[in-house]
């Protein structure tokens, strides 16, 4: 293909870019490497560390093989396939309109004719030659390549075979199962790179359900970034493996749900109207409908990096208790590199041989901690001696047992290496941890979670890369004279239901000081926290932070004041009312065929905000026997401001003596979010 041509086609890429008509006329004569490959100094992630090369590299496969070297365009950074999709491939299209955009892209870039591609599925591989493109269809017009080649882990596709298999496909076949042929001459750089973002856009980004989602927004910053940032985020090890698991759960869970929905909706087209049938599968419609609203709000609640990291993972841990031993002995175990004289004298005098009258204990020696904890049994005791450990696993302590150091914190230092999800995990009844140092490295949730039981840690150190603590709901957790800094989320996570007390300790150079949590079902009680003589200082958003929902109760005040600025707000809780709407209509569909019933849920509604009835009861009906609620963008989450009356709520059951010093957005704050999930 010429290169007259191949320049023409890019400056017409860069000419789609916002404001970049004028700048395209004027760089006519702008370098090949220009358009999609074009590197701009700032981006939209800090993950960018190194910018890409001008030209895409080969791809060689394995072995001696038939099929030719291939692009390789799989390994495109974050800011590469967002600044395509952002500026060039998708702008602010809407989701009815994203195939008509693919096309009008791929007619600027990709190359109609003259080049080989790999034809590339589960069962084979097979060497074609794109003789035309249909941009509408997604699809390219193709012919085996001469020579044949084609490579299966069966002997049946013979050139017979794949001629009859391309005639039934009348020789058309998708964009995304094309992998374009290497060619060094930069010719097909931009067909290769194309056609893998559409491949990625269609495996990684697209739901079969979004056009149906089409509204006023534009669908690359409802629906592309979230995913994609997700997308790149487990590829980065940034989000915890079981919340992987379920996302991907969800996914499967809500195409099932969907692809029944609409096989059932296109039933409903040759009933007869009236009929018994018809009011069965309305019912059943309306059931599937409300099953894949909630799965697509608990999937999006996982796409969207702030819900992601307000909400956390509720992770049931399974860890097992051993109990008391068989014979019912307790055992002390020495954890120590080396053991000397000196120090197994020293032992004996303050730690082993306190009571002179005590009966014997059995002493078992280590030289690693995370063997010691995995030997113990319900009330054993680890003294850890002092020396750097480094430990490659979890501390998963299910058994009421203490981990002591002996020494100062900074001379008993255990360092997690490796990657995972948590470093020490407790679900013992009473855990108690004192005297050593954690430095927690490349755990995805945090450095110490308490999933239930009570758990105190006192005169430690905790050095954080993620999220510090997390204490769950039914957990307790009591910290005192003990340190934690450096997490880039929250550096004490408390979730509703838990039982919180600091004492004499700090919490310094995290993204936020503490995040309480107060946003599950109502069956849950509020948190009860104890805070007494600590300093939360130095943390770059607030000293303590309150998540809360924004929830009906807005409506009330929003009536009585008609200013503009209760106008705005208006508009807001009217949306949050709609998603309250939503979580209520699997319930409410039980009941959609009696009017009756409706009107008393309704009522029920109604009477928690009072002065709203009318709203209410229209939201409910409206809900229930249309079997739609306008959906509400999760991404509008309402704002993080100040509160300096936090302390003045209920869980605080003590507050005295705490010290709020330099924190970035101040001491105390609150983050509202819309009631539109679960």
């Amino acid at each position: 293909m010429a290169d007259g041509v191949r320049v023409g086609r890019v400056m017409e890429l860069e000419a789609m870019a916002p404001g970049n008509a004028d700048w395209a006329a004027e760089e006519e004569r702008a370098p090949l490497e220009k358009g999609m490959f074009q590197v701009e100094d700032s981006c939209s992630d800090c993950s960018c560390h190194d910018k890409p090369d001008n030209s895409l590299q080969n791809f060689v496969p394995e072995g001696k093989s038939p099929i030719p070297e291939i692009f390789q365009t799989s390994q495109l950074l974050f800011y590469e396939r967002f600044r395509a999709y952002q500026d060039y491939i998708l702008s602010d299209c809407k989701a009815s309109e994203v195939r008509e955009f693919i096309a009008e892209f791929l007619e600027k870039v990709l190359e109609p004719s003259g080049w080989q591609a790999v034809w590339h599925t589960n069962v084979f591989e097979v060497l074609v030659e794109v003789t035309d493109v249909d941009f509408s269809a997604l699809k390219a017009v193709v012919k085996l390549a001469e020579p044949y080649a084609c490579e299966s882990e069966v002997n049946t596709f013979t050139l017979e075979c794949m001629k009859e298999l391309l005639e039934l496909k009348e020789y058309q076949l998708p964009l995304q199962e094309l992998w374009v042929v290497f060619d060094d001459s930069g010719v097909f750089d931009q067909t290769a790179l194309a056609i893998e973002h559409v491949r990625f856009f269609y495996q990684y980004i697209w739901r079969s359900w979004d056009e149906e989602e089409d509204d006023e927004y534009d669908y690359f910053v409802r629906c592309v970034e979230p995913r994609l940032r997700l997308h790149y985020d487990i590829l980065e090890d940034r989000v915890p493996s079981g919340l992987i698991v379920d996302y991907r759960n969800l996914l499967t869970q809500c195409e099932e749900s969907y692809r029944k929905f609409l096989n059932l909706r296109s039933s409903l087209s040759t009933c007869n109207s009236g009929s018994e049938q018809e009011n069965i599968s309305m019912v059943e419609g309306l059931k599937l409908y409300s099953e894949i609203e909630q799965l697509k709000q608990k999937l999006k609640l996982i796409e969207n990096p702030l819900l992601r990291y307000v909400f956390g993972y509720q992770k049931n841990s399974n860890i097992q208790a051993k109990g008391i031993r068989p014979n019912g002995q307790r055992i002390t175990h020495v954890v120590s590199p080396t053991m000397m004289s000196g120090l197994l004298r020293s032992l004996l005098r303050d730690k082993l041989c306190e009571e002179p009258f005590k009966e014997d204990v059995e002493i078992q020696f280590h030289s690693d901690p995370l063997s010691a904890v995995n030997a113990c049994y319900e009330g054993d005791t680890v003294i850890v001696c002092p020396g750097h450990y480094m430990v490659h696993g979890t501390f998963s302590i299910a058994d009421s047992i203490e981990l002591e150091g002996y020494g100062l914190p900074d001379d008993i230092v255990i360092e997690k290496k490796g990657k995972g999800d948590t470093f020490v995990d407790c679900t013992g009844v009473d855990i108690k941890i004192s005297s050593i140092k954690f430095v927690q490295h490349d755990a995805v949730e945090g450095i110490l979670i308490i999933h239930r039981g009570k758990t105190t840690v006192e005169n430690c150190v905790l050095q954080c890369e993620t999220t510090g603590v997390t204490v769950r709901t039914s957990a307790e957790f009591l910290m005192k004279n003990s340190d934690l800094y450096g997490a880039k989320g929250a550096g004490l996570e408390i979730y509703p239901g838990s039982k919180c007390i600091l004492n004499d300790s700090g919490i310094h150079h995290c993204k936020e000081g503490i995040l309480i949590k107060d946003f599950l079902d109502e069956h849950y009680d509020i948190p009860k926290i104890s805070m007494v003589n600590n300093v939360i200082h130095n943390n770059e958003g607030y000293g303590i932070v309150l998540v809360k929902p924004t929830i009906f109760s807005d409506l009330k005040e929003n009536d009585q004041d008609k200013t503009e600025e209760s106008e705005a707000v208006k508009t807001q809780t009217s949306g949050e009312a709609d998603a309250a709407g939503r979580m209520d209509l699997e319930e409410l569909i039980h009941c959609a065929t009696d009017k009756t019933e409706i009107y008393e849920r309704a009522a029920d509604l109604s009477k928690q905000v009072e002065g709203n009835c009318e709203i209410i009861n229209e939201l409910v009906v409206a809900s229930t026997l249309k079997g739609h609620v306008k959906k509400k963008r999760l991404s509008e989450l309402g704002i993080t401001q100040a509160d300096d009356n936090l302390m003045s709520q209920e869980m605080f059951v003590a507050f005295v003596g705490n010290q709020f010093k330099w924190n970035g957005k101040g001491s105390f704050g609150t983050f509202s979010f819309l009631t539109t999930v679960m």
